[in-house]
């Protein structure tokens, strides 16, 4: 039961991350003067080695997240979007650092 609810929270976490990313480069890539498409924003932060800054963009809902489901009292489902933060950061230290 704990673990099906880690579980559930992990999943909201990343997703709520990946549509937090994705909401991010839309409005990186709609306010660039040159005028770049969703994929060509994700080339040039890869370039300017600033994709890490997009995913904690991205991962800055799962704050919003996190505390609704604390004051639902889904404590279980809470940890598992922490956690998924927490994937979240080391695969940015890996990309930095790796």
């Amino acid at each position: 039961m704990i673990k099906k609810e880690i579980g559930i929270g992990v999943l909201i976490g990343l997703l709520v991350n990946s549509i937090g990313f994705i909401l991010c480069v839309f409005i990186f890539s709609a306010i660039s003067p040159q005028n770049m498409g969703f994929t060509e924003t994700i080339e040039e932060s890869l370039r300017n080695d600033s994709f890490g800054s997009l995913i904690v963009l991205g991962a800055i809902p799962n704050l919003i997240v996190f505390f609704l489901l604390l004051r639902k009292n889904k404590f279980y489902r809470a940890r598992g979007v922490l956690l998924a933060t927490l994937i979240a950061a080391i695969c940015i230290a890996i990309s930095k650092f790796g």
